[in-house]
């Protein structure tokens, strides 16, 4: 594997792209408000989706995520197409970002001067990675920053009328509904899951998948239970690295402790990936990476300082062969307005400066033993312009 850059005790970085939807928006000028997003291209116009994630190859990313994240058959049918539309669409996101990566190393060879070292485009090694957003993704308005989702995700869907929590209640009944919540996030997971890897083409080009954005303890426990049954029901060949990334707007996870109350902690959620008690899935997998994605960049380093403690008192205690990945991308710091679909710029010494931010903050952790290395890119408002900026900073600083 090529690593792009190291961290001060030597532990790899790998290089990941950017906001994929945005990118489509702000570079390649495209309207994409449709519940399908970044997906809508899939299938309109997939020479865009390949060029998008050319633009991300060119600048230095070792690993480009696919066009999937709002892809969910709840999504498929209210753009207008059928159960077996979706499944086709899925499965070309991924045949798609395999040729753009298959056109990048040819036009690369036989210097790849991304890296600046003559003849290197062969040792190159470009990875894919399955964007699977979180249920709260296809709700409209979308819902992965608050959370609030409808019976039988969660206890109350988004109300504009105000009142609005996603904690159920410390009762009897609360926890009957949750574990009814957890099992209906667990399908929701699974049929995409099952809807690839029911393809080998597809499922072998798929070198990881990704989590995003998830703002639930519950979503997380569905996602480890999810990934158990797909082994399950297909073999040690389903098994791929995974990750699991939450999301902190404002700095705060979303999911209240109980209804209308205080927010849960970094150390619950981090136990509820990595461990198997209360808030964890018992006897369910770890992750090979956690971290954090589209979450404002002045957060970042007080988080990652916390969820490294936090792995650093937790140890080997789930039974891993090694450590995991830390995975980071934090968006611009510009905000989303849910409800109409647009962006306010964030302070602007901030979006100047992301890349310096962004390294600085996973110098500061990725060479603790808790990780075996980092993934590091960008979310929402970042383009291959900060991705290539992102490179040029970790090289300048340790090659």
């Amino acid at each position: 594997m090529h690593i792009h850059a190291t961290t001060p005790s030597r532990k790899p970085v790998l290089i990941l792209d950017g906001g994929f939807g945005t990118t489509l928006e702000d570079v390649f000028h495209q309207d994409i408000s449709t519940p399908l997003w970044s997906a809508r291209p899939i299938e309109d116009n997939p020479e865009l989706i390949i060029a998008a994630h050319l633009a991300f190859l060119r600048a230095g990313a070792d690993v480009i995520l696919t066009s999937t994240y709002q892809c969910a058959f709840q999504t498929f049918e209210r753009s207008g197409y059928t159960r077996e539309d979706g499944v086709r669409i899925l499965r070309k996101a991924v045949l798609l970002a395999t040729e753009a990566r298959r056109q990048y190393k040819e036009e690369r060879a036989p210097d790849d001067t991304s890296t600046g070292v003559p003849g290197t485009a062969h040792v190159r090694d470009i990875k894919i990675a399955l964007s699977l957003g979180p249920f709260g993704a296809t709700l409209s308005p979308a819902q992965e920053f608050d959370g609030f989702y409808p019976p039988p995700y969660g206890p109350k869907g988004l109300s504009q009328e105000g009142g609005n929590y996603n904690a159920f209640p410390d009762s009897d009944d609360g926890k009957a509904q949750e574990e009814k919540a957890i099992a209906a996030l667990t399908a929701f997971h699974l049929e995409r899951l099952r809807a690839l890897v029911g393809d080998v083409e597809t499922w072998a080009a798929i070198d990881f998948v990704a989590f995003e954005t998830v703002p639930l303890v519950r979503e997380i426990r569905a996602i480890r239970h999810a990934m158990e049954l797909l082994v399950q029901e297909n073999g040690a060949s389903a098994a791929k690295p995974w990750w699991i990334s939450t999301v902190y707007p404002g700095g705060r996870f979303p999911q209240e402790r109980s209804p209308g109350g205080g927010k849960l902690t970094v150390r619950e959620v981090v136990e509820a990936i990595m461990g198997e008690g209360r808030l964890g899935a018992p006897q369910s997998p770890t992750p090979w990476g956690l971290g954090v994605n589209c979450t404002e960049p002045q957060f970042i380093g007080g988080l990652l300082k916390e969820m490294t403690n936090i792995m650093e008192g937790l140890g080997n205690t789930a039974g891993r062969s090694q450590s995991p990945w830390l995975v980071v991308y934090p968006n611009r710091g510009d905000v989303y307005d849910a409800a109409s679909q647009t962006w306010s710029k964030g302070a602007e010494s901030i979006r100047q400066n992301w890349a310096v931010h962004v390294w600085a903050d996973v110098q500061r952790v990725a060479g603790s033993k808790a990780w075996s290395g980092c993934l590091a890119g960008g979310c929402c408002k970042t383009g291959p312009q900060e991705i290539a900026e992102l490179l040029r900073v970790s090289r300048s600083v340790f090659q």
